[in-house]
């Protein structure tokens, strides 16, 4: 098989994105955009994002993207105007931080130095302490119970005010049920219920939990977190204890919950003996191609796990595109790459590269992420024959084989065409979530990567394997987010919306509405503030 990296073009003088990584102010007050265009007067609340905003304090420096500290992003959208606010998350990490000037917070690529004001012994004997993980909750903004939280992949999140962007209390998983993280990639069901995936360990091994919390019920005038019933739908036990495998998200269908186990290894030992060394967490994550990739299926309503062991050659995925059943199989569509290295490499040293040969050098060194569907036949039983592809499903080329005896193995089918490669593969996939997820579909919309950063949007047609663009020089465009139409009738009736910001000139950020249909531009919305490239984002739409 080529690798992804193979089949797309190598980049040539790639510009400079270190103003794409810097500190900013924040904007506590909502401040006025100028439109340009027309912004459809049905759109009616708030595109909140969430990403790093503060890369340093005194004279310390954080070393990784993912390290620095939560600024939170709201485009507030009524009547065809729109408002502008930003809020740094008073997480305990930026307190502490902000009160000592110096980074004393442990965070994923950055180790927090010792209290240079405590003796030799004690510094020598704080090496020995685990440090308590972060709740520097840069990466999303989730919904449990009808509240806001912002959210990373540790045990801890913070309830937010969606209107003001006001830090409320922290959250602690473990508090609720026997887990210790979480990811920032929840799953919703039409009933209201959030599903999520987080990791525990103890004496009987490692396990990866199928958490579910209930719908909301919430009593009025009540302003506090709520996780009462939640509950821990399943446990997996790991492939090897000693080597869990990282993840960033799950798939969801109607009925069934697929947690992928990937060859990207967390090493539980150097995970113990990196505080001893000084070490940071990046350095424990390795990519190990000696392991299949396993989908363990288990069914959403009972917690019942399918005795089928189905597998597919290695390969690492973030973010799925979508997932449903159709006629016994079970259809997932996600961003696969064939080289899970790219993880620990998002650091600010490689991410502020001079422009050209230096940039382009490492850009081409990394994997490019393309879609891929994979089909797991649901009927599989002892008669089911071997050594033959069980996938009937009408124009699907993802194929699924009996090996053994409860064993399928997958391959899957690319869900693209070469024009894809032209924009550097895709990622941060979105679809009209409210009305698709968990059913069959036809479109989805991402961010091309011809830089490190994303430098395109992209509609994919999955009848077609077409795409429509939205890419111009020197504009970076943040996670397509789709909103759908009071009225719609069709899938893309609706309107997707991007945050686009530029290195080149200072102050010149917009927020992008296109028309989801022919993703054309509608309307701007440009606010003369620098934004740093953030991660994920939702629309909050208010009644």
């Amino acid at each position: 098989m080529i690798p992804s990296k193979k089949k797309c073009p190598l980049a040539m003088g790639l510009e400079g994105i270190a103003p794409l990584v810097r500190t900013v102010e924040e904007i506590p007050e909502p401040i006025t955009t100028v439109i340009k265009g027309n912004i459809p007067s049905w759109i009616n609340g708030s595109f909140l994002r969430n990403g790093p905003g503060r890369f340093e304090f005194g004279k310390d420096n954080f070393n990784h993207w993912f390290d620095g500290m939560a600024l939170m992003h709201r485009f507030y959208i009524h009547d065809g105007e729109v408002t502008y606010s930003s809020r740094f998350l008073r997480s305990d990490s930026y307190v502490r931080n902000s009160e000592k000037d110096r980074i004393v917070v442990c965070e994923f690529g950055t180790m927090a130095m010792p209290d240079p004001c405590k003796n030799f012994f004690s510094r020598f004997l704080s090496r020995f302490k685990i440090p308590k993980a972060t709740d520097n909750a840069s990466v999303n903004f989730v919904k449990y119970k009808g509240d806001y939280y912002v959210s990373t992949e540790t045990n801890y999140m913070r309830r937010v005010d969606p209107q003001s962007l006001e830090t409320k209390e922290k959250v602690d998983w473990s508090e609720y049920i026997a887990v210790n993280s979480a990811t920032a990639h929840p799953h919703y069901d039409r009933e209201g219920a959030s599903y999520n995936m987080g990791n525990s360990y103890g004496k009987g091994g490692f396990f990866y939990n199928i958490i579910r919390v209930p719908p909301p019920e919430k009593v009025e005038g009540e302003d506090k977190a709520d996780f009462s019933g939640a509950q821990v739908l399943c446990s997996i036990p790991a492939s090897d204890s000693r080597k869990p495998s990282y993840y960033h998200s799950f798939a969801m269908s109607e009925n069934y919950v697929v947690f992928i186990e990937q060859p990207i290894k967390l090493d539980l030992l150097k995970f113990m003996l990196f505080r001893i060394q000084g070490k940071s967490f990046d350095k424990v994550m390795t990519w190990e191609p000696q392991y299949d990739t396993i989908f363990h299926v288990v069914h959403r309503h009972t917690g019942e796990q399918s005795k089928v062991k189905y597998s597919a050659p290695p390969m690492f995925t973030l973010h799925q595109i979508n997932a449903y059943e159709d006629k016994g199989f079970l259809v997932m569509d996600m961003c696969c790459g064939d080289d899970g290295d790219v993880i620990g490499d998002f650091t600010l040293e490689n991410l502020r590269r001079a422009p050209g040969e230096e940039m382009d050098k490492f850009y081409n060194s990394m994997c490019r992420n393309l879609p891929r569907r994979y089909v797991l036949p649901l009927t599989v039983t002892d008669d089911t024959p071997s050594d033959q592809n069980l996938v009937t499903l009408p124009f699907c080329q993802a194929t699924a084989v009996k090996t053994g005896c409860g064993k399928v193995l997958c391959t899957h089918e690319e869900l693209y065409d070469e024009e894809l490669f032209q924009y550097g593969g895709l990622e941060f996939p979105q679809i009209n979530y409210a009305h698709y997820n968990a059913r069959p579909y036809r479109y989805y919309y991402a961010c091309g990567f011809g830089h490190l950063f994303s430098d395109s949007l992209l509609k994919m047609d999955l009848e077609t394997k077409k795409l429509k663009a939205w890419r111009h020089p020197g504009l970076f465009p943040s996670e397509p987010v789709f909103v759908p139409a009071p009225n719609a009738t069709e899938e893309d009736d609706g309107v997707v919306m991007s945050v686009i910001i530029t290195p080149r000139t200072e102050k010149s950020t917009f927020l992008l509405v296109l028309d989801a249909k022919t993703f054309t531009e509608l309307g701007r919305a440009e606010v003369p503030v620098n934004i740093p490239f953030g991660t994920h984002g939702v629309f909050n739409e208010m009644h």
